[in-house]
């Protein structure tokens, strides 16, 4: 464990240094695989040194971030960082706004949009782990309950539940707090926001559809937020600037009773009464337009999505998706889209497997091998970054056998009712209400398909140890973003 440790303090340091130094960093932020550092001028960045770092596995630039792809040490290797950081330089500081930059109009609309997905995936990424380990969880608990294990009615059943549903029916909390902290706010004054949305006597009212207040024939009314992400991103946007101007203009012994009781009273009432109505409608309305989209031709949108969709991991923009996944499973409670994307996955794994097992170089093998295994429990950039883009042909291979994962994804319909996706995440394919259904065993079918179509593509057209390994170099530029 020392040794590991000393790792990754070893790559903290020269990551620091290779990104233009500490002065170079505005802020850092991490998601599964990714270091994704905002840096004041990007051409100080010595590309082809942290390409070649030992545990780097590629450089992608994209959302207005310098990401640099590691694999599951990510988490590891940010604390390390942080703890660098912090010693000589305050790591709180808020990006510089784009006003400040003298940057043109193009330019100053193109970061506030890179920010505003940036707040929205900050805000999600720290719990997708935790999210999916829960939709696993309820999975299980549909398995036990329909095979008779257990029954609803036993004390054992509630406390599953409540360990697979808590995550979700207080989500608001924890995205609140996440989304204050990625805004430099105030995560405990946000989280009771949150906290206030999801007071027990008001989802009643909700249930009940009552209104808050009526003028006239106008009506608000009671929401229920429980398992909403969007409308506390916006409060704590306001949490953060009426707590900043209040600070300004009263006195500070006052301050610690006053400004709290001003921004719930203030926050909260908007919330209620004006953004929360209206976002949870948007939010619910972007879930059920994707559905009608998906029912439309189902098949060619799976193919189609499935095909194009690990060029989205390369450019980090995969992230962007992700919230709507997360939308239709806290409105709807499935996501279709969701179990298109997961074959993507396993045909990435599929392809470095074959790569493994085809290879007789020994550190083809070792790569292959880890790719293969880091993509079957839900995780693509190994395999994609450390063999399918390197050999390029392996790539291409899952990204056809994708392309047919999602057309039978779409021909039987697959649904899915937790975010992880990829062999590990097969029970997210269990309906929770009915157990195991034909959905799961189609959903197993098509994750054989995909597996099998992208192996045997691999094995006999994409890979050869006559092949030249491509050196880690910088992705090409995200198309849409050239100009």
């Amino acid at each position: 464990m020392r040794k590991q440790n000393g790792v990754y303090q070893q790559l903290a340091t020269e990551l620091i240094q290779s990104v233009g130094g500490q002065k170079n960093i505005e802020q850092i932020i991490h998601c599964v695989t990714r270091l994704r550092f905002y840096l004041k001028d990007e051409t100080l960045a010595d590309k082809q040194k942290i390409e070649s770092l030992q545990g780097v596995l590629g450089i992608v630039k994209a959302s207005g971030q310098f990401q640099v792809v590691v694999g599951p040490a990510v988490d590891n290797i940010y604390q390390e960082i942080i703890k660098q950081l912090a010693e000589t330089k305050s790591t709180d500081n808020l990006i510089k706004p784009a006003a400040r930059r003298n940057l043109s109009k193009f330019k100053y609309v193109k970061e506030l949009i890179n920010r505003f997905i940036g707040i929205i995936t900050g805000s999600v990424m720290p719990i997708i782990s935790i999210l999916a380990a829960s939709g696993i969880i309820k999975s299980l608990l549909a398995i036990l309950t329909t095979t008779n294990i257990i029954s609803a009615t036993e004390n054992i059943y509630m406390l599953i539940e409540a360990m697979s549903d808590a995550v979700f029916y207080f989500l608001p909390i924890l995205i609140g707090f996440n989304a204050a902290k990625r805004l430099k706010g105030n995560p405990i004054l946000t989280a009771v926001i949150g906290a206030v949305l999801i007071y027990p006597s008001l989802l009643e009212a909700a249930e009940n559809q009552l209104n808050i207040v009526t003028v006239g024939t106008l009506q608000f009314p009671f929401v229920a937020y429980t398992y909403s992400i969007f409308p506390m991103v916006l409060a704590a946007w306001f949490v953060k600037v009426i707590e900043n101007w209040l600070k300004q203009w009263v006195p500070i012994f006052i301050q610690a009773i006053f400004i709290p009781i001003v921004v719930i009273a203030s926050v909260s009432t908007i919330t209620f009464l004006l953004t929360g109505p209206i976002i949870i409608w948007i939010s619910q309305a972007l879930a059920v337009g994707l559905q009608n989209l998906l029912s439309l031709n189902a098949p060619i949108f799976g193919a189609i999505i499935d095909g194009f969709y690990q060029i989205l991991v390369i450019f980090g923009l995969h992230w962007g998706i992700i919230p709507i996944y997360v939308n239709d499973f806290a409105h709807l409670g499935y996501s279709y889209l969701s179990a298109m994307v997961s074959v993507t996955i396993v045909a990435q794994g599929g392809a470095a497997l074959a790569v493994a097992i085809k290879t007789k170089k020994v550190k083809i093998k070792e790569l292959g091998y880890a790719g293969a295994i880091s993509a079957f429990c839900g995780i693509t950039e190994p395999a994609i970054y450390g063999i399918n883009l390197r050999f390029r042909k392996p790539f291409i291979c899952a990204s056809i056998a994708s392309a047919i994962g999602g057309l039978f994804t779409g021909i039987f319909q697959v649904n899915m009712w937790s975010i992880i996706g990829s062999i590990i995440g097969l029970p997210s394919f269990v309906d929770p209400v009915h157990g195991i259904t034909s959905n799961f065993w189609y959903a197993l079918l098509v994750t054989i398909i995909t597996l099998v179509s992208s192996f045997i593509l691999t094995y006999i057209w994409g890979y050869n140890d006559t092949m030249e390994m491509q050196k880690r170099r910088e992705k090409p530029k995200n198309p849409a973003k050239a100009k």
